[in-house]
């Protein structure tokens, strides 16, 4: 089968991909595959990355599979729900904290080239962990805009003292978390360039207006991931689609170029511009997830959110990104070939994924 001429290709690869409609796949660790990437050629980032050192190493991973304790800590259970595991990031001491800020620092100096003038990057993280994150990507070179807030009930936080639970029942360690935020950065446009000349130039610098003409906020009322889209796509750290479809929409300011998640997991990000009609790269290094990815894409592709089943997309009255029910196709497995010299033997083996 031929690979589709509307999927984004860049070449200067040898790694395992697939595709899916305007979606490429790719196996491969981000740092590898962003060494061989074209300077300035990346219109925009949307990824949620792994914020700890340990949480997606194979030890980690494998306990919480098996339901032991470990930086997975698994939350009590209410009415008689199971809850899935949650990354313990108290858990990390000074050293692994020293490591995350470095990840992060070397991450971006890595990305930081790739991106066209004016590109937004749009990481994902949690209220314990932004600070460090966020400054080790404004130290690596992005420029920080703003966060974007992500209104959710979540079960990190409002936890009773291990092992004391008992005798300080009326007291919690932490806050309940209440919302997860974005941090939204961009690289620095040439100097003495206006936004409209970058737009012009680049097609980057801005945000996507919503199709009822109102800007993009920064605050989203937003839900915890449904159910059925995490029968689809089974993995600790799945966004909705209600939210990713809002956030890679407003990714590409005049709706054209590319949008490259480094840390696809199951590939939330690449089925939501499947749904806005974007163009799109995920790039993922555990085998498990780049192969869930593949079955993953086509099915959240298709779910209908908020019940709309019309196109062409429309806000609601929540200012909710509204999309059509597509059915899903099965995508197609390929093999990148090298074109052009690389960096593929990099020892470089980042945490995460």
């Amino acid at each position: 089968m031929d690979i589709d001429p509307t999927a984004p290709q860049l070449p200067g690869f040898d790694f395992p991909y697939c595709t899916y409609g305007r979606s490429l796949m790719v196996h491969a660790d981000c740092f590898h595959w962003l060494r061989q990437v074209p300077d300035n050629s990346i219109d925009a980032v949307v990824t949620d990355p792994p914020y700890g050192v340990r949480e997606y190493e194979a030890r980690e991973l494998e306990q919480r599979q098996c339901g032991k304790t470990g930086i997975w800590r698994i939350p009590p259970s209410f009415d008689g729900n199971k809850r899935a595991p949650l990354p313990r990031f108290t858990a990390l001491d000074d050293r692994e904290r020293q490591a995350v800020g470095q990840f992060f620092h070397e991450w971006t100096i890595t990305l930081l080239p790739k991106l066209k003038p004016g590109a937004h990057v749009f990481v994902a993280c949690n209220a314990f962990m932004c600070q460090l994150v966020f400054s080790s990507l404004m130290e690596g070179g992005l420029e920080f805009r703003t966060q974007i807030i992500r209104l959710v009930q979540t079960l990190r936080g409002g936890d009773r003292p291990k092992l004391g639970e008992q005798e300080f029942s009326d007291v919690c360690s932490l806050p309940r978390g209440g919302y997860e935020p974005w941090g939204l950065f961009r690289k620095p446009l040439p100097k003495g360039m206006p936004l409209r000349e970058c737009l012009r130039t680049h097609g980057t610098g801005g945000l996507r207006r919503r199709m009822d003409g109102k800007p993009f906020l920064d605050v989203i009322p937003s839900e915890r991931t449904p159910r059925c889209e995490r029968h689809i796509a089974n993995h600790p750290s799945l966004k909705p689609q209600s939210l990713m479809r809002q956030l890679v929409w407003s990714a590409l300011p005049l709706g054209e170029g590319i949008v490259v998640d480094p840390f696809m997991g199951s590939g939330s990000t690449l089925a939501a511009a499947e749904t806005v009609g974007y163009r799109s790269i995920g790039i993922e290094r555990h085998s498990d997830y780049y192969t869930l990815a593949g079955k993953a894409v086509p099915q959240l592709h298709a779910l209908p959110i908020n019940g709309a089943t019309g196109a062409p997309p429309s806000h609601n009255a929540q200012g909710q990104l509204e999309l059509e029910a597509r059915t899903p196709v099965e995508p197609v497995a390929h093999h990148l070939v090298v074109t052009t010299g690389g960096d593929a033997g990099c020892d470089r083996a980042p945490a995460g994924g």
